[in-house]
């Protein structure tokens, strides 16, 4: 997600705003119970994401609930314990646009202790059954926890198969008092697209919530005739049903964090073109914008062969870009189909380009290397702010060295206001620091080390993560082996405390007083 400095000292372009993270909304309530068909047949998709402890339970091994949340410091409720999902497959009857229609869910899991019950994230939205392999379930809200008892308890190692039944609202979102405001569900013209970060996946789906939490996806999304469904990954069916509306079938081909799904229907034509070595690069975009933003789309291929050269091979199996022609106020990384607003590809080429830029570089930095836990964001979007400016920079746009000291001359400030870069609050997680002031951090790793040294770390840190989850630890001890010198008494102070440390090389830099 992109967020581009307001206010930054002189004079910096902006065009892009920042995302808070939410608070959870409670509703209560209690499920129907019934049973539900088991027609899901489908063969496990090997994620490479094996459940930590799942074997077989001993017969005595006495079952208890699973965890409500994975216990983040910023989100404790975030993701649930005693299992892992090995598959999410999203039914989705979608009718028109802000029109509840009927959805089904169904999660296949592996249990990782015996358990008597377990949660998922869900929010909103009217619950009508829930199912564990076939049999019903007794179902509870508590706030965003969707508390679910299978008839039987479940051995650790043992896989299960949870089936939700309920009416999808499209109209559903959240609202923050910043730059964010309304997420989740976002309405458009003749359909709908998502925006999820940070804790929105659960107003369209259960799911286990937290960006360190990946499962691949099956998306079956059935339409009107004349409009088009897309979703995260390949489109791998295309059927026209007895009654005239089409099912989209797709599979997201990797695992997807929750936050990073995206779905999207309307008139819409789809793009198909090539980046490096023949990836399929496929752009989505409202019928009557593909003329106006086909210069800016156009330049997708070389941004991948330039983040490439430094970061290694893109992660995924395709790319492409979500043309959202509505009201957006933040593009957002969705894995392999980046959204972003129609007003940013209308503009100014330095503006556009800073865009497309930073939500491809996510692709390696938050969504193929995912953050442990939230108070790691800084790895993700200092990175892709990172990268956003330095290609700019070497482009014929911003000035990165200019960027940076005013960064530098206002980190103070943003320690005081928004908390230093890896350690955020819930409330100040998607501010400034996150974005300019944690694009800093690397820039001053980078005139410590230099610039060849940083760039081998940098691209040993994707590829060494990869399809993983690492944290602020993680890169310092990376960071420190492939520099050749421990640089945990470099970093600390950069990364955590109140004041900044003198930027190496540029002795004049001056902080600004801090004021309250």
């Amino acid at each position: 997600m992109d967020f581009t400095t307001v206010g930054i000292r002189r004079g910096i372009r902006t065009r892009r705003a920042a995302l808070a993270l939410a608070g959870a909304v409670g509703i209560a309530g209690a499920a129907v119970l019934v049973v539900l068909p088991d027609g899901e047949h489908r063969a496990p998709y090997r994620a490479g994401h094996p459940a930590p402890g799942a074997s077989p339970g001993s017969p005595g091994e006495v079952p208890s609930p699973g965890a409500r949340g994975l216990g983040d410091p910023l989100a404790p409720l975030d993701g649930n314990g005693g299992y892992t999902v090995r598959r999410y497959t999203l039914d989705f009857d979608w009718r028109a646009p802000r029109t509840p229609f009927a959805a089904t869910t169904t999660v296949r899991a592996t249990a990782t202790q015996a358990l008597s019950r377990f949660d998922l994230d869900f929010a909103g939205n009217t619950l009508h059954a829930v199912t564990v392999d076939g049999a019903p379930a007794k179902a509870v809200r508590d706030g965003d926890e969707l508390v679910v008892t299978p008839a039987k308890p479940i051995a650790r190692g043992g896989a299960f198969t949870v089936r939700v039944a309920y009416t999808a609202d499209p109209t559903q979102r959240r609202h923050r008092d910043d730059a964010i405001q309304d997420y989740g569900w976002v309405p458009t013209a003749d359909g709908t697209l998502l925006s999820l970060q940070p804790d929105g996946a659960r107003m369209v789906f259960p799911a286990d919530d937290h960006p360190s939490v990946r499962a691949p996806f099956t998306f079956r999304i059935t339409t009107p005739p004349g409009l088009t469904a897309v979703a995260n990954g390949r489109l791998v069916g295309h059927v026209r049903q007895p009654d005239g509306r089409i099912r989209w079938t797709y599979d997201s081909e990797e695992p997807v964090a929750a936050q990073l799904v995206q779905m999207a229907v309307g008139r819409f034509s789809v793009v198909d073109g090539e980046g490096p070595r023949g990836l399929p690069v496929r752009d989505v975009v409202p019928e009557d914008l593909v003329a106006d933003t086909e210069a800016y789309r156009a330049l997708t291929p070389g941004h991948l062969a330039w983040l490439e050269q430094r970061l290694g091979p893109y992660p995924f199996r395709r790319y492409g870009v979500l043309v959202g022609d509505t009201d957006l106020p933040v593009a957002l990384e969705t894995q392999s189909l980046s959204v972003v607003p129609s007003a940013d590809l209308s503009g100014d080429q330095v503006g556009a380009e800073r865009n497309l830029v930073h939500e491809l570089a996510h692709h390696w930095t938050g969504d193929s290397v995912a953050i442990r836990r939230w108070s790691d964001l800084w790895l993700s979007e200092g990175h892709a702010r990172f990268y956003e400016l330095l290609y700019s920079d070497t482009h014929g746009g911003i000035d990165l060295e200019g960027m940076m000291r005013a960064a530098y001359e206002q980190h103070d400030q943003w320690r005081h206001d928004d908390g230093a870069p890896a350690e955020p609050t819930a409330s100040t997680l998607f501010r400034q620091m996150r974005y300019d002031g944690s694009a800093l951090v690397l820039y001053a790793l980078r005139e410590k080390v230099g610039e060849d040294t940083f760039d081998r770390i940098e691209r040993s840190w994707v590829t060494t993560y990869q399809g993983r989850a690492a944290g602020t630890a993680d890169f310092v001890r990376l960071a420190s082996r492939v520099g050749g010198e421990d640089l945990t008494h470099f970093l600390t102070p950069w990364l955590y405390g109140p004041h900044t440390p003198p930027m190496p090389g540029h002795p004049d830099w001056q902080v600004d007083p801090v004021e309250d």
